[in-house]
Protein backbone atom coordinates (compact mmCIF):
# COMPACT_ATOMS: atom_id res chain seq x y z
CA UNK A 1 0.00 0.00 0.00
CA UNK A 2 1.27 3.38 -1.04
CA UNK A 3 1.10 6.27 1.57
CA UNK A 4 -1.23 9.28 0.51
CA UNK A 5 1.05 11.68 3.01
CA UNK A 6 4.43 10.80 0.94
CA UNK A 7 5.36 13.76 -0.86
CA UNK A 8 2.45 15.97 1.67
CA UNK A 9 5.91 18.06 2.96
CA UNK A 10 7.06 18.84 -0.30
CA UNK A 11 4.85 22.22 -0.88
CA UNK A 12 6.50 23.40 2.27
CA UNK A 13 10.21 22.51 1.50
CA UNK A 14 9.78 24.08 -2.08
CA UNK A 15 8.89 27.17 -1.03
CA UNK A 16 11.37 27.41 1.40
CA UNK A 17 14.01 26.43 -0.76
CA UNK A 18 12.38 28.95 -3.33
CA UNK A 19 12.97 31.62 -0.41
CA UNK A 20 16.30 30.87 0.19
CA UNK A 21 17.70 31.07 -3.41
CA UNK A 22 15.38 34.35 -3.99
CA UNK A 23 16.82 35.76 -0.57
CA UNK A 24 20.22 34.93 -1.36
CA UNK A 25 20.39 36.64 -4.88
CA UNK A 26 18.31 39.92 -3.09
CA UNK A 27 21.06 39.75 -0.13
CA UNK A 28 23.87 40.19 -2.63
CA UNK A 29 21.76 42.98 -4.42
CA UNK A 30 21.47 44.68 -1.43
CA UNK A 31 24.91 44.58 -0.16
CA UNK A 32 26.10 46.19 -3.36
CA UNK A 33 23.27 48.78 -3.00
CA UNK A 34 24.39 49.66 0.67
CA UNK A 35 28.24 49.92 -0.13
CA UNK A 36 27.05 52.28 -2.88
CA UNK A 37 25.05 54.72 -1.04
CA UNK A 38 27.67 54.60 2.18
CA UNK A 39 25.90 52.62 4.31
CA UNK A 40 27.48 49.60 4.48
CA UNK A 41 30.43 50.71 6.34
CA UNK A 42 28.37 51.96 9.12
CA UNK A 43 26.53 48.45 9.35
CA UNK A 44 29.64 46.50 9.52
CA UNK A 45 30.56 49.03 13.04
CA UNK A 46 28.28 46.89 14.15
CA UNK A 47 28.03 43.97 12.62
CA UNK A 48 31.04 41.32 10.87
CA UNK A 49 29.75 40.79 7.26
CA UNK A 50 29.06 37.42 7.75
CA UNK A 51 26.34 38.33 10.50
CA UNK A 52 24.97 41.27 7.94
CA UNK A 53 24.33 38.36 5.40
CA UNK A 54 22.70 35.87 7.63
CA UNK A 55 20.48 38.60 9.29
CA UNK A 56 19.73 40.20 5.94
CA UNK A 57 19.33 36.14 4.37
CA UNK A 58 16.88 36.01 7.36
CA UNK A 59 14.93 38.32 6.76
CA UNK A 60 14.48 38.62 2.81
CA UNK A 61 13.97 34.76 2.73
CA UNK A 62 10.86 35.45 5.22
CA UNK A 63 9.48 37.99 3.13
CA UNK A 64 9.74 35.87 0.11
CA UNK A 65 8.71 32.68 1.89
CA UNK A 66 5.50 34.84 3.25
CA UNK A 67 4.86 35.91 -0.68
CA UNK A 68 5.18 32.43 -2.02
CA UNK A 69 2.85 30.96 0.74
CA UNK A 70 0.44 33.74 -0.21
CA UNK A 71 0.38 32.64 -3.61
CA UNK A 72 0.33 29.18 -3.08
CA UNK A 73 -2.63 29.75 -0.82
CA UNK A 74 -4.31 31.92 -3.24
CA UNK A 75 -3.26 29.46 -6.36
CA UNK A 76 -4.84 26.11 -4.39
CA UNK A 77 -8.02 28.18 -3.87
CA UNK A 78 -8.75 29.69 -7.28
CA UNK A 79 -8.07 26.01 -8.48
CA UNK A 80 -10.74 24.18 -5.89
CA UNK A 81 -12.72 26.92 -7.06
CA UNK A 82 -12.42 26.02 -10.68
CA UNK A 83 -12.94 21.93 -9.33
CA UNK A 84 -15.94 22.92 -7.71
CA UNK A 85 -17.79 24.43 -10.54
CA UNK A 86 -16.18 21.89 -13.62
CA UNK A 87 -15.37 18.57 -11.86
CA UNK A 88 -17.76 15.97 -11.76
CA UNK A 89 -15.49 14.28 -9.41
CA UNK A 90 -17.44 14.12 -6.49
CA UNK A 91 -15.14 11.18 -4.67
CA UNK A 92 -11.83 13.72 -4.42
CA UNK A 93 -9.78 11.34 -6.73
CA UNK A 94 -8.95 13.75 -9.05
CA UNK A 95 -7.74 15.82 -6.12
CA UNK A 96 -5.00 12.66 -5.21
CA UNK A 97 -3.95 12.40 -8.22
CA UNK A 98 -2.97 16.16 -9.25
CA UNK A 99 -0.89 16.43 -5.72
CA UNK A 100 1.56 14.43 -6.73
CA UNK A 101 3.21 17.47 -8.64
CA UNK A 102 4.41 18.88 -6.06
CA UNK A 103 7.81 16.94 -7.09
CA UNK A 104 8.00 18.76 -10.30
CA UNK A 105 8.00 22.76 -8.20
CA UNK A 106 10.63 20.73 -5.55
CA UNK A 107 12.84 20.08 -8.56
CA UNK A 108 12.48 23.70 -10.00
CA UNK A 109 13.34 25.13 -6.49
CA UNK A 110 16.49 22.89 -6.41
CA UNK A 111 17.23 24.38 -10.67
CA UNK A 112 17.23 27.55 -9.21
CA UNK A 113 20.13 26.90 -7.08
CA UNK A 114 21.96 26.88 -9.98
CA UNK A 115 20.69 30.27 -11.50
CA UNK A 116 21.23 32.17 -7.63
CA UNK A 117 23.16 34.68 -9.07
CA UNK A 118 20.88 35.49 -11.80
CA UNK A 119 17.07 36.59 -11.49
CA UNK A 120 16.38 36.23 -15.03
CA UNK A 121 17.69 32.70 -14.88
CA UNK A 122 15.62 32.21 -11.37
CA UNK A 123 12.56 33.78 -12.71
CA UNK A 124 12.30 31.59 -15.82
CA UNK A 125 12.73 28.43 -13.98
CA UNK A 126 10.35 29.50 -11.54
CA UNK A 127 7.96 30.44 -14.95
CA UNK A 128 8.52 27.04 -16.05
CA UNK A 129 8.04 25.13 -13.38
CA UNK A 130 4.90 27.02 -12.99
CA UNK A 131 4.25 26.14 -16.44
CA UNK A 132 5.17 22.03 -16.30
CA UNK A 133 2.89 21.99 -13.40
CA UNK A 134 0.00 23.64 -15.29
CA UNK A 135 0.20 20.74 -17.63
CA UNK A 136 0.81 18.33 -15.54
CA UNK A 137 -2.31 18.77 -13.56
CA UNK A 138 -4.32 19.57 -16.73
CA UNK A 139 -3.24 16.20 -17.87
CA UNK A 140 -3.74 14.18 -14.80
CA UNK A 141 -7.01 15.87 -14.57
CA UNK A 142 -7.88 15.10 -18.09
CA UNK A 143 -9.78 11.39 -16.94
CA UNK A 144 -11.67 12.87 -14.67
CA UNK A 145 -13.56 15.96 -17.00
CA UNK A 146 -14.67 16.01 -20.01
CA UNK A 147 -13.24 18.84 -22.64
CA UNK A 148 -15.81 21.49 -22.48
CA UNK A 149 -14.99 20.99 -18.56
CA UNK A 150 -11.23 21.24 -19.07
CA UNK A 151 -11.49 24.66 -21.27
CA UNK A 152 -13.87 25.61 -18.94
CA UNK A 153 -11.46 25.41 -15.72
CA UNK A 154 -8.23 26.58 -17.88
CA UNK A 155 -9.70 29.63 -19.02
CA UNK A 156 -11.53 30.17 -14.85
CA UNK A 157 -7.44 29.98 -13.89
CA UNK A 158 -6.02 31.79 -16.13
CA UNK A 159 -8.58 34.76 -16.45
CA UNK A 160 -8.86 35.02 -12.43
CA UNK A 161 -4.79 34.62 -12.54
CA UNK A 162 -4.99 37.48 -14.84
CA UNK A 163 -7.13 39.65 -12.81
CA UNK A 164 -5.05 39.18 -10.06
CA UNK A 165 -1.63 39.67 -11.43
CA UNK A 166 -3.10 43.01 -13.65
CA UNK A 167 -4.67 44.40 -10.32
CA UNK A 168 -0.98 44.20 -8.31
CA UNK A 169 0.46 45.43 -11.43
CA UNK A 170 -1.67 48.57 -11.88
CA UNK A 171 -1.27 48.58 -7.79
CA UNK A 172 2.17 48.97 -8.12
CA UNK A 173 2.42 51.35 -10.87
CA UNK A 174 -0.07 53.80 -8.79
CA UNK A 175 2.09 53.64 -6.22
CA UNK A 176 5.19 53.80 -8.13
CA UNK A 177 3.91 57.13 -9.66
CA UNK A 178 2.49 58.83 -6.79
CA UNK A 179 5.98 58.56 -4.99
CA UNK A 180 7.44 60.17 -8.25
CA UNK A 181 5.03 62.61 -7.89
CA UNK A 182 5.25 63.20 -4.33
CA UNK A 183 9.32 64.31 -4.87
CA UNK A 184 10.61 67.62 -4.97
CA UNK A 185 11.98 68.50 -8.48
Amino acid sequence: MKNPYLFSYLPFVTVVIFSLTFGVYTVGISIEFFKEIGLYSGMREFLSDAELRIFLLIIYALLIFMVFSAFKLIGETIHNGAMLFFSKDVEGKSYSEARAGSVIYFFGAVATAGGIFSIQVMGIIFLCTTLFYFIYTVYKLSKFMSFGSMIGLIAFEVMLWGAFISGIVYILIKLYNGVLASLPI
